[in-house]
């Protein structure tokens, strides 16, 4: 997959490209009907994608919600300058991937969006889902993320709420070159290059969701909400069992 070029999807400085006219004849009946069951797949489609735009399940949203937080998209169209469209990326990411058990767009919304009128890769946790933790997809989606960033010179802008790797699935994201440990490499080398790495920590960051704003050039840490440690007394239970 290319680079995906900011200009071709924000501002008004895009390039100017001739029309190509069709010689498809719209009146056809053969035309008819494929446009019609395209539609349907068009719209199935976005009923999928509103569906995984949900996030969590309503009783995990009630109890996000409670503790004072925005939800992931919440915070998204709250950071991006108004009027301004967001991008987003890899929404079918984690779709049907793990049999019953759901990963509504792989647990982390990212795309491209626009902050203090400059185009900015942004990455969003979404605590909703399984605690914001990371599966082998969310670590797929994430530095498929910070590719884009660097390919086109990108701002990195994480709103981290996540409790690190996913402890049932983790011999599958730590052990190789392209898994969770990337992600850091990548912020490193990313602001060697003077790729400005940016963090905010908007709720419980445990583990490796601890290691995203420690590597950031800055880091914002909401006040009541926002926590960072690598393995406090929950985390110690969840992998042990014990107190």
């Amino acid at each position: 997959m290319g680079a995906v070029r900011s200009h071709h999807c924000f501002g008004g400085n895009a390039q100017q490209w001739s029309q190509i006219e069709s010689l498809v004849d719209v009146n056809s009946e053969e035309y008819k009907q494929n446009y019609s069951q395209m539609m349907g797949i068009v719209d199935d489609l976005r009923q999928k994608i509103a569906k995984i735009a949900e996030g969590g399940g309503e009783k995990a949203r009630a109890l996000h919600k409670s503790r004072g937080k925005m939800l992931a998209r919440e915070r998204i169209n709250a950071l991006i300058d108004p009027g301004t469209a967001f991008l987003e990326l890899s929404q079918l990411a984690g779709f049907q991937l793990y049999g019953s058990e759901e990963v509504p767009a792989g647990g982390v919304i990212t795309g491209l969006g626009t902050v203090s009128g400059r185009v900015c890769v942004i990455s969003a946790n979404d605590a909703t889902v399984k605690g914001g933790t990371y599966y082998p997809i969310t670590v797929k989606k994430h530095l498929r993320a910070q590719e884009i960033a660097r390919e086109n010179s990108l701002p990195c802008i994480y709103l981290v709420d996540s409790g690190g790797a996913n402890l049932p699935r983790q011999a599958d994201i730590f052990a190789d070159r392209d898994h969770f440990g990337r992600i850091f490499y990548n912020q490193a080398t990313l602001s060697s290059k003077g790729i400005p790495q940016l963090a905010v920590v908007m709720g419980s960051c445990t583990a490796g969701g601890a290691y995203v704003p420690a590597m950031a050039d800055q880091a914002i840490i909401v006040k009541g909400t926002g926590t960072v440690f690598l393995g406090g007394p929950p985390l110690v239970k969840a992998a042990t069992g014990e107190d």
